[in-house]
């Protein structure tokens, strides 16, 4: 019997993605999100070459081009501004061939949302159990239900109730090490002279990036490592006093944030993989089957990965379970891959003892920008696989 209902629970980046692509091989969709309408995510997002492939694998590429901004030049710096490392993002281009782009993680979710057309979507239905193999059991605004697939997708993020479900011995997500404070400037409170690079400033256990967006604002993060829970109570005035002495235009960026434009995070990820990202006719992407920090910037281009193979072995709708096999197959080797590398990466950049952190500097230094674009192409240079 040829397969033709799918479920996909979350409404994230990555369940959108997978909503966008079954629709387009032809599956009828029914989209789960908790949340009573779909918010206006406040921070940046960089779209890596992988994930913009994956965008154009899903017919999306054009309005990303029209929406985000191709990056340029990317560098690291120390707090009192000297440079570590410049390199121009062309050559990146030029080795993947296409760039990379930036842009407001809400831009991104609406351009999704405008490419649901024929999507069932249910807002405000919350997942709360499984009471057979193809059926989900959920709170909606109505009252309790259920819904029966074909097929059902679990998007459902870092704490993802399906996964609990499917795998109840996983430990699930684990602290990082270290807190993140996000924000976006606005366009006419940018300060002056601002350069389009994007820049990450490293000095001990602490961290602040820039990303200039493409309509005028600024994305900025900024990172602690502390005991989880510990940044808690920090105010963005507080914020502001800390990164006072490190080089402009962060003091600036800080100063021009609105009182109400700061969000915080404690970082989790998935350090013990998963076995499966799949049981029987139920997958698991995304968050909900490989958090990751994000140290690669890799979280959503991942999700997209996940979307995109998936639905493209998903395409003929006649075999899930063997087109499910294929799916982890093809994604769980790498996506536990660059989770590994991503923690890595975390650790290093993150080191608060100072002799750690001076030889880090010193390698970062020294080292050429086509090396650090080489170490890059593993990760980066991904394709989406050809419809099943």
């Amino acid at each position: 019997m040829t397969s033709t209902s799918a479920l996909v629970v979350g409404g994230g980046i990555g369940g959108l993605a997978t909503a966008i692509g079954l629709r387009r091989h032809g599956w009828q969709v029914t989209l789960l999100e908790r949340a009573p309408s779909f918010r206006q995510l406040g921070s940046g997002i960089t779209l890596a070459p992988n994930a913009v492939r994956a965008l154009d694998a899903l017919g999306l590429g054009a309005e990303l081009r029209a929406r985000g901004m191709a990056q340029g030049a990317a560098g690291l710096r120390l707090p009192s501004g000297r440079w570590l490392m410049r390199a121009k993002v062309e050559a990146l281009e030029h080795r993947m061939g296409v760039p990379a782009f930036a842009l407001h993680r809400a831009d991104l979710h609406d351009l999704l949302i405008d490419a649901l057309q024929g999507v069932d979507i249910r807002l405000g239905h919350t997942l709360t159990g499984m009471p057979g193999p193809d059926t989900v059991a959920f709170e909606g605004p109505d009252g309790p239900g259920t819904l029966t697939a074909d097929l059902i997708v679990g998007a459902d993020g870092i704490r993802s109730k399906l996964r609990r479900i499917l795998f109840p011995a996983h430990p699930g997500p684990v602290y990082a090490g270290y807190v993140t404070w996000r924000g976006i400037v606005p366009a006419d409170r940018t300060p002056a002279g601002m350069s389009r690079s994007i820049t990450e400033s490293w000095g001990r256990g602490r961290r602040f990036g820039v990303i200039p967006l493409g309509d005028g604002r600024v994305y900025w993060y900024a990172t602690q490592s502390c005991p989880e829970g510990a940044g808690a109570g920090v105010t963005l005035a507080e914020l502001a006093d800390r990164y006072a002495s490190w080089h402009r235009p962060i003091p600036e960026l800080l100063a021009a944030t609105p009182e109400d434009g700061m969000i915080r995070h404690d970082i989790h990820f998935l350090v013990t993989p998963l076995e499966s990202y799949v049981s029987g006719r139920v997958a698991l992407l995304g968050d909900a089957a490989h958090a990751l920090t994000p140290d690669l910037g890799q979280g959503a281009a991942q999700a997209l990965e996940d979307a995109v193979t998936l639905t493209a072995f998903l395409s003929s709708r006649s075999d899930v379970e063997e087109a499910l096999a294929r799916y982890d197959r093809a994604r769980r080797p790498r996506a536990q891959q660059v989770v590994r590398a991503s923690a890595q990466v975390g650790r290093i950049i993150q080191l608060r003892n100072p002799v750690a952190a001076a030889v880090r500097d010193t390698l970062a230094s020294l080292l050429p920008a086509g090396t650090y674009l080489n170490a890059t192409v593993r990760t980066l240079d991904w394709h989406p696989p050809c419809p099943a």
